[in-house]
């Protein structure tokens, strides 16, 4: 659509070029991580943000290099070498197509809020804590130019709102520090930049079972993980922005920008929250925004190298500092102490799983298998209230009938009395699965046994199909009727 390319032209082209900046060092840092060259992050950088400009869900998000694929790659490239991750990569983005067209987006819904929350305040600690070994114990100079920082991307845009304020930190910060000789590390320090273009090839790897048995492991974690982060980081950009995106069309969109990455010497990828966050503080809205990143890191690579190389970690570092204190959800601590407490154990939970292991997608998944396990503890709570007249015993039940609640269900029956109407009365409650049927079976056969009357009432719809079809109790005395 023309609006998600020219509607913000000049506020995109200038955001996408403060995030090419940033984007340099934290792709070097993580081709690092995976024990890959330096290159091989750059040009995933860059495949990856000028692919999904074009066939992304999500305008202005940013998609690159990230620290939680590489984590996943360094098994795979310590025992088997780049060309087995690069085959790797493009199975990742054949699996992340198939997730799309099957519309895996759906399974968004069952995220619940508190693992939301705790998901952008874990990343908001990790983006701090990656910056920390930049700064901390290398020279006092460091200590300075980072709180010069700091303070530009703090007051300027109160002044200053047509050019984003972290451009003009890298500009003043890193021409002050070419001519000067103070004691600062550069992003040349990081790892060598090659000044070339990445050129396609196919991975040098056997075409067989074999070599899809050592990387489909890897390519399914790695998918997995990739569409986890692109689309809670796509569910933040639409809170950020007030606007709504295609997150089917996302995950097709990573799945087609990481096989064109592997066939051009990239390392599997997925969107970034920090680059992203900058991105839209920065003004950026339009995909025209992700492709200028792109393009823009490219030029930096091959025409600027040289420069780039010179800029000063410190005045990344005070950015990513901003990023991190902008993406941290400072109504967290309302929330801890006014949410239920079930759902501030699992934003906490949520977090702390995410820092200590450094994988947004186990403290995720952990977080939701929690907010299950609380949710399935709070609806299994069952009730029967037991009315006498004469010969009739009624019980009316009240909740949910299914595996969790059963126990409890079956226990507050009295199968000692004899002889007796028995009505068990669902009016106020449901029967949801085979479980549920199962104890009304015994109930029922029980109470038959010391020769009771059993009739069961009041089902409604649902719960009397359920139970017409799974029932073992075909007897008159077990009579069925529906509401």
């Amino acid at each position: 659509m023309k609006r998600d390319w020219f509607s913000n032209i000049p506020a995109d082209i200038l955001s996408g070029i403060v995030v090419a900046l940033a984007l340099i060092p934290e792709a070097i840092a993580f081709s690092i991580i995976a024990g890959v060259d330096p290159m091989v992050g750059l040009y995933a950088s860059f495949c990856m943000a000028v692919t999904i400009s074009f066939v992304g869900g999500r305008p202005a998000m940013i998609s690159a290099a990230t620290g939680a694929m590489a984590l996943l790659m360094v098994p795979l490239v310590k025992d088997y070498g780049i060309n087995y991750l690069l085959a790797a990569t493009i199975l990742t983005g054949i699996i992340q197509v198939v997730f799309g067209v099957l519309k895996i987006a759906k399974l968004m819904k069952f995220i619940p809020r508190a693992v939301m929350v705790g998901f952008v305040n874990s990343l908001a600690i990790l983006i701090f804590m990656a910056q920390v070994p930049h700064f901390i114990g290398i020279s006092n100079m460091t200590y300075i130019f980072v709180a010069i920082t700091l303070l530009i991307v703090y007051i300027l845009p109160r002044f200053i709102k047509t050019v984003p304020a972290p451009l003009i930190a890298i500009v003043l910060l890193t021409s002050l520090a070419i001519f000067s000789d103070f004691d600062l590390r550069t992003v040349g320090d990081l790892g060598n930049i090659t000044q070339s273009l990445p050129s396609f090839f196919i991975p040098d790897v056997p075409l067989n079972f074999e070599t899809l048995k050592i990387i489909f492991p890897y390519s399914i974690a790695l998918a997995i993980v990739g569409l986890l982060e692109s689309l809670l980081t796509a569910s933040i950009v639409d809170d950020m922005t007030g606007t709504g995106s295609n997150k089917n069309r996302e995950a097709r969109g990573q799945g087609i920008a990481n096989v064109i990455t592997g066939f051009f010497g990239g390392m599997a990828s997925c969107a970034m929250i920090g680059q992203s966050v900058i991105n839209v503080k920065s003004g950026g809205r339009g995909r025209l925004s992700t492709l200028v990143a792109g393009l823009f890191l490219m030029f930096l690579i091959l025409v600027l190298g040289n420069i780039v190389v010179q800029i000063p970690m410190a005045v990344l570092v005070g950015i990513m500092i901003m990023v991190s204190i902008g993406t941290f959800d400072w109504s967290s601590f309302t929330y801890l102490k006014n949410a239920p407490k079930t759902d501030a154990a699992v934003m906490l939970v949520t977090v702390i799983i995410v820092v200590a292991t450094h994988d947004l997608s186990i403290g995720v998944i952990a977080g939701v298998i929690l907010s299950a396990i609380f949710f399935v503890a709070k609806i299994s709570k069952i009730k029967l209230v037991r009315n006498v007249n004469n010969q009739n015993i009624t019980f009316e039940v009240e909740g949910q009938l299914f595996f969790a609640s059963v126990e409890e269900f079956v226990e507050q029956f009295d199968f000692s009395v004899e002889n007796k109407n028995i009505i068990i009365d669902f009016t106020n409650a449901h029967i949801w699965d085979d479980s549920a049927v199962g104890a009304i079976d015994k109930v029922v056969i029980k109470y038959r046994e010391n020769h009771n009357n059993v009739t069961i009432k009041n089902l409604n719809a649902a719960s009397k199909k359920i139970v017409d079809k799974l029932a073992v109790f075909n007897d008159p005395n077990a009579k069925l009727s529906a509401h």
